[in-house]
């Protein structure tokens, strides 16, 4: 941006300030001159109030930018998004730092374009001398945090080698100590000191009592920490808590009968980028010599519990088999029957014996009405169940709920014409480990043998709709060769009236065309300049 530091001064007034004002502002309403800025490296902080990924960053802005404050030399200028200046206000009063007033809609919308804001948050940061130092501040922040600064390049890279340096020297005090901290501490508040679990194999279970998953599972790794522990095993497990709120850290811990680290303990950060972990729960195992013997063991534990132990390769393999011959023996019985809940349910509340669907290609449909891409996919579904229900019977669709009560399961079966299984049933805890389903929606094919054909169906009914039906890999293949072959004839480019620039034949996933409205597949008439699609049946339609 600025090309010496003396032209720093009026770079910057140029930046932040307008023909009428030379001055930002602070929470309290007080004017702060831009020029206090001279020499100073900044953060442009492009936020909004009704933005929930920004609520979530902002604390921990705030956290390293008051550890930086002393300093002198660091700023934070907030440049917001919000759609009032009351929502502004409100929001600008949790933050310690300056910002473009909000009626000065002209100088953030030009601080918007000359930074290419896209999304937020976005945090830009700037040297003393105006120059940008990275655009992706958000990301530095939320891993490096103040040990960052001063957000250079260099600095980043310098951690990075220390982080591979302690990777290589690794041991389980170095994973867990901090300068402040030599102990872990029990669901009871007692501090353990940490070489006290020197010489054991270590669980780190990466947690959060708020979230669905993680409360499944810890019931699960509870019986198998039992059953370890009274067999004597030497094996302990630490939790890496990241709740947000304190109270719900402390419920959480009061029920497991492990260690962790505390609430907000600033090695919780540390650790998640060290394991690069990205969804949760995770459970990384620690040898007995503080080196990680396995990154993950969440579906070992989920799948096979305490049989899994000691997470060795000569185990793991063993449990390959143990799987192989599962799906080998795999039947629509054994997945859907499970003592006396042998039936799924009609709308009306009637019983359809799982019996009466050995046979049938089944669809496992892993729903919630509180879930946004379940809305999105739920018609896609609904038109290609009547599309195949009108030329096969051997055919339907189960329901397992992920709605929170029996009222919302009510009103998503409601608009279903398929089947369920009934609201709070065990069956669907097994069903969602057995097809580890992470996230809804999810369609899992199971084929009239009972065998799984694929975890993928969402995938095939969003692409290809009914077609692909019954989702087997010798129709897939079908039908890809169907698709290519009507392209074949196609035009490659194409000038039309309908577009200014000249779109070419791509293939696409999924699309709208910007012509007709409906969703397309596979193939689109695009101008990637302009994010452009039209549907070919638009792009050749004879005049």
């Amino acid at each position: 941006m600025a090309e010496s530091e003396d032209d720093a001064p009026d770079e910057f007034q140029d930046l932040f300030s307008s023909p009428d004002r030379d001055f930002l502002i602070n929470n309290n309403g007080d004017q702060v001159k831009v020029d206090t800025l001279k020499h100073k490296k900044l953060g442009l902080y492009f936020s909004a109030s009704w933005c929930p990924p920004c609520q979530r960053f902002t604390p921990a802005l705030v956290e390293v930018y008051n550890e930086l404050a002393p300093k002198g030399d660091f700023e934070v200028v907030f440049i917001s998004a919000d759609e009032n200046d009351a929502t502004f206000m409100e929001y600008f009063s949790q933050m310690p730092w300056l910002a473009i007033p909000f009626s000065d809609s002209e100088a953030r919308n030009r601080l918007d374009e000359l930074f290419e804001v896209e999304g937020i948050p976005n945090l830009v940061l700037l040297d003393e001398t105006g120059e940008v130092v990275t655009d992706s501040g958000v990301d530095v922040i939320r891993e490096y945090g103040v040990e960052g600064y001063p957000f250079t390049l260099a600095k980043i890279q310098e951690l990075k080698d220390l982080e591979e340096e302690a990777k290589r020297n690794q041991s389980l005090k170095s994973l867990l100590l901090s300068p402040s901290r030599d102990f872990v501490i029990s669901s009871h508040g007692n501090k353990i000191a940490v070489s006290e679990l020197e010489g054991k194999m270590v669980g780190l279970y990466f947690s959060s009592s708020s979230y669905e998953r993680c409360t499944e599972f810890t019931s699960r790794l509870v019986e198998f920490y039992d059953k370890l522990k009274a067999d004597g095993e030497s094996f302990e497990i630490v939790m890496i808590p990241l709740d947000e709120e304190e109270e719900s850290f402390k419920k959480g811990l009061e029920s497991m009968p492990w260690l962790s680290l505390p609430f907000e303990d600033k090695n919780c950060g540390k650790l998640i980028r060290y394991f690069e972990v990205l969804t949760l729960p995770r459970l990384v195992i620690i040898d007995e010599n503080g080196k990680t013997l396995h990154s993950s063991v969440v579906e070992a534990v989920e799948e096979h519990g305490a049989i899994a132990y000691p997470f060795s390769p000569e185990k793991f393999a063993e449990l390959s088999e143990i799987e192989k011959a599962k799906a080998a023996s795999q039947t629509l019985e054994s997945l859907l029957v499970s003592g006396d809940q042998d039936f799924v349910i009609r709308k009306d509340g009637t019983k359809v014996l799982v019996s009466e669907l050995v046979g049938k290609n089944i669809l496992l449909y892993f729903s919630g009405g509180w879930c946004a891409a379940c809305h999105v996919f739920h018609p896609k579904l609904i038109e290609a169940y009547h599309e195949i229900k009108e030329k096969e019977e051997e055919f339907e669709v189960i329901f397992i709920s992920s709605d929170h009560d029996q009222a919302s399961f009510d009103e998503s079966f409601a608009v279903m014409p398929w089947l369920a299984i009934p609201y709070g049933d065990p069956r669907k805890s097994y069903l969602s480990r057995k097809f580890r389903v992470y996230e809804v929606p999810m369609l899992v094919a199971i084929g009239p043998n009972g065998q799984t054909i694929t975890k993928d169906a969402r995938f095939l009914i969003n692409y290809h709709g009914a077609r692909t039906y019954p989702f087997t890999e010798e129709r897939i293949k079908e039908v890809q060769e169907e698709e290519d072959e009507a392209a074949k004839g196609w035009p490659e480019k194409l000038d039309h009236e309908k577009h200014k620039h000249e779109i070419s034949l791509t293939v696409r996933m999924i699309y709208y065309c910007d012509v007709c409205d409906d969703e397309g597949r596979k193939w689109s008439y695009c101008c990637e300049k302009c994010d452009f699609d039209m549907h070919p049946k638009c792009a050749l339609m004879a005049d």
